[in-house]
């Protein structure tokens, strides 16, 4: 969904309005920090000027967050003391938490636990392209970008309304959109009724279907059909009641007019649940270098690092029952701690190509795109890409593994194409350039782009091509290896989604696409 200053600032608002001990829209995920600015005025004059707003650190330890021991006033008063933590700050207001997509679990739980609360709403501040734990994300309402919104900055703020959008129509729109959770129903429904008031009923429902529904959308709508109504239901206005399918087709229509043609690239499609970070590497704990993550307990040498505010938090409660009774403190090998670190590994992207058949200049091409857009991030994200084609009766490495933008293009200028397809040497091919990424220490994410219509077997026959397709297919999917399998065939079929299932891949079916949406199916996958 695409969304600028004015839906921003709506969005705001609306947590602002949405105040009590409900607070049904838990809050917003921001992915421009251009928009930040606007959202805390807006969300500032709603809720009003005494409303809590607490800024929480990047660093930020559980403790710290959720409350804890104050280690300043348990040295000074030679007992327990606890602080309240931010959480406790922030009672009826905000939190504002930048780089929510690198939080640890225990701090996601803590926030999680807030919202459902109703402590506190939650603004989290990411990049364009991360991925919001799920349990933030299934409680922050609204998910907003960089855009160019339609709102009127000076003219959002939405009073209660009378209460008359239909719950039913809530859920015939999000079942429609493939929108299954209670919670967002239930965020959309509040909005809807935040917003009727000054949109009136039809706009408020499809202003609140676009900013709650639009992005967690799985599939484009279908008419909706209305569910059976009594006859002799009276209408509230005064005529022949307007059924809640009606109403939803209404709203759809104009939702899925904002929705990408190609939703399952928003990366929302199915995945297999072996599968862990696509095209970026994995997260690793690491004892002496990387992002530090906190403290455990252990004894600083062969390298650890003493965690020495931690040390002395463990040791403070024990003091008196030590037999100190000034400032000096006495520490024991149990108090001591260590500090944790934690490291992404380097990400390999392999792409596998179909360069059989009609199509194969074509597809081509936009394999060569989506390399060079890969590989213009690729000092960003620290990462490789490199690139098979199969064709005839083999597959072969064009492109090793390489961050280099000057030699991908070279080895890409002049790929072959035509012939047959071996679609298990390409898919064998792939499996062993993975795992050789692997052994290596770097996280391989592997993209398939094929009809996945098998006709040369491993030696070179037909008659077993789709049997040995299938083996490869099934041997790459006990890796547990990340991958993608791009359908590129005009009319998909059957073909490529059995591969993708075999492989354990996520399913991508791309009839009409290019550089730019491939490169959009790879990234956010």
């Amino acid at each position: 969904m695409s969304a600028g200053a004015g839906d921003a600032a709506r969005a705001a608002m609306l947590l602002g309005r949405d105040g009590g001990r409900t607070m049904a829209l838990g809050g917003m995920v921001l992915r421009d920090p251009e928009l930040l600015d606007i959202a805390l005025t807006a969300w500032r004059s709603a809720a009003g000027s005494d409303a809590p707003l607490v800024r929480v650190p990047r660093n930020v330890d559980l403790d710290r967050l959720a409350g804890g021991l104050d280690l300043a006033a348990t040295l000074a008063a030679g007992r327990p003391v606890r602080h309240p933590g931010l959480i406790v700050s922030a009672t009826g207001g905000l939190l504002v938490l930048a780089g929510a997509d690198r939080l640890e679990p225990a701090i996601v739980g803590a926030l999680a636990a807030a919202i459902d609360r109703g402590d506190c709403m939650v603004l989290a501040m990411v990049d364009d392209d991360a991925v919001v734990p799920a349990a933030l994300a299934e409680r922050l309402a609204f998910d907003l970008r960089a855009g160019t919104g339609d709102a009127d900055v000076a003219n959002v703020v939405a009073v209660d309304g009378a209460g008359d959008v239909d719950a039913t129509g809530v859920c015939v729109i999000a079942t429609a959109l493939g929108v299954h959770s209670a919670r967002a129903m239930r965020a959309t429904l509040r909005t809807a009724v935040l917003l009727a008031a000054t949109l009136g009923r039809e706009a408020a429902l499809r202003c609140a279907a676009q900013l709650v529904l639009a992005h967690r959308a799985t599939q484009l709508p279908e008419a909706a059909s209305p569910p059976p109504e009594r006859e002799d239901a009276p209408d509230p206005q005064g005529g022949q009641a307007d059924g809640a399918g009606a109403l939803a087709d209404r709203v759809l229509e104009a939702v899925a007019a904002t929705l990408p043609a190609d939703l399952d690239l928003a990366g929302h499609g199915a995945a297999h649940p072996s599968n862990g970070a696509r095209g970026r590497g994995e997260r690793r704990r690491s004892p002496r270098s990387g992002r530090a993550i906190g403290a455990q307990p252990g004894v600083p040498r062969g390298g650890l690092r003493l965690a020495l505010v931690d040390t002395l938090r463990a040791a403070a409660p024990w003091q008196r029952l030590r037999g100190r009774s000034d400032a000096r403190l006495r520490i024991a090998r149990a108090d001591l701690r260590v500090r944790r670190f934690e490291n992404r590994a380097e990400a390999t992207t392999i792409f596998a190509v179909d360069a059989s058949g009609s199509s194969a200049v074509a597809r081509l091409a936009e394999a060569k795109g989506a390399v060079e857009l890969l590989l213009a991030r690729a000092y960003v994200r620290r990462a490789e890409v490199a690139l098979i084609a199969f064709r005839g009766e083999c597959a072969e490495l064009l492109l090793p593994p390489t961050r280099s933008l000057t030699r991908a293009r070279r080895a890409l200028a002049e790929l072959p194409g035509g012939g047959g397809t071996p679609m298990a040497a390409g898919i064998g091919a792939a499996h062993a350039q993975a795992e050789a990424a692997a052994a290596h220490g770097r996280t391989p994410f592997v993209v398939v782009l094929s009809d996945g219509r098998a006709n040369v077997a491993l030696d070179g026959s037909r008659a077993t091509a789709a049997a040995d397709a299938e083996a490869a297919a099934r041997a790459f999917g006990q890796t547990g290896i990340a991958a993608a399998f791009v359908d590129i065939s005009a009319r998909p079929r059957i073909d490529g989604e059995r591969l993708a299932g075999w492989m354990r891949a996520r399913y991508v079916a791309l009839p009409r696409g290019d550089a730019q949406a491939l490169h959009a199916a790879v990234r956010t996958g």
